[in-house]
């Protein structure tokens, strides 16, 4: 049995397919990326998986369960973190377990998330910052030791220590069994903890990848600026190598794949600077899948 498994899900609005097509199936204890542009899907499918939408048509099936026929028990069994948390501003981070625990049960993983994130249950949600917020809504989506975790960009806008500690969670959660299902727009956040990533665009699945296959795909945006134009044109031969533009001095590289041998090779020529970036995830997205 899958943990999760979608057959040709689709979810219109009107005209609009925001999800269009989607098959894709996730083994229980993997960490599974859910990548893809702002305005891909993810969200859409997020929220079809937890029965706050229903389907146009297809399927979702969780724990070998409908998504929407047996939502009630999916609830107990799910971990739930959505993109910006939705707490109440006159309790305290306290008060909110303590309100869930009512209807759960107690959270036996509480005490033990509140020390790993730091988090802060005594002040009132109104003055947290956003990051204290969210490590409340984390405390919350994981303190019942769900046997599913979706989590919904759980680490946009958070700085690195929080978001390394989230990343900690949820590999020891994966060691225990537990699957996790995360969606997100930052490749190199998916390839610390996630061993295969689907990938969509536009509605409809581009790839599902092995991480350390996806990581081969990689896109990097080279500048350099140097002192004799003759003495680069053996880099632009190089496997992998696109040059965007050329101005004056300067010129502007697309490389695909591994950036070492393109390092190497600047590192022998007499060039007045560089700067080496990732490209953004919708850029090497539209790179390797335009002919999909």
């Amino acid at each position: 049995m899958k943990a999760i498994q979608f057959k040709n899900l689709k979810r219109h609005f009107g005209k609009v397919k925001a999800v269009d097509g989607v098959s894709l199936e996730v083994d229980k204890g993997e960490i599974f990326g859910f990548l893809g542009p702002n305005g891909a899907g993810k969200t859409t499918t997020i929220r079809a998986m937890m029965d706050f939408i229903r389907p146009t048509s297809g399927s979702i099936s969780i724990l070998g369960m409908d998504s929407a026929k047996d939502t009630v028990e999916l609830k107990s069994k799910i971990g739930y973190l959505a993109p910006e948390p939705r707490l109440y501003d006159n309790l305290t981070g306290r008060e909110h377990f303590q309100l869930i625990e009512k209807m759960r049960g107690m959270g036996e993983r509480k005490d033990e998330l509140i020390s790993k994130l730091g988090a802060e249950p005594n002040i009132k949600v109104k003055i947290l910052s956003t990051g204290n917020k969210q490590k409340i809504s984390l405390v919350i989506a994981l303190m019942h030791n769900p046997d599913i975790v979706i989590l919904d960009e759980p680490t946009s806008g958070l700085d690195p220590l929080l978001q390394n500690a989230i990343y900690e969670i949820l590999l020891d959660m994966g060691k225990e069994g537990k699957t996790v299902f995360m969606s997100s727009h930052n490749l190199a956040e998916v390839e610390k903890i996630c061993g295969r990533a689907a990938i969509i665009r536009s509605g409809k699945l581009v790839a599902v990848e092995n991480i350390k296959k996806l990581n081969d795909k990689r896109l990097y945006k080279v500048w350099a600026s140097y002192k004799n134009k003759n003495d680069l044109n053996d880099l632009k031969k190089m496997k992998g190598i696109e040059v965007e533009t050329e101005l004056g001095n300067d010129i502007y590289l697309n490389v695909s794949g591994k950036i070492d041998p393109v390092v190497k090779y600047f590192a022998k020529k007499d060039i007045d600077d560089i700067r080496i970036e990732h490209a953004g995830l919708e850029e090497t997205f539209l790179n390797f899948y335009k002919k999909e």
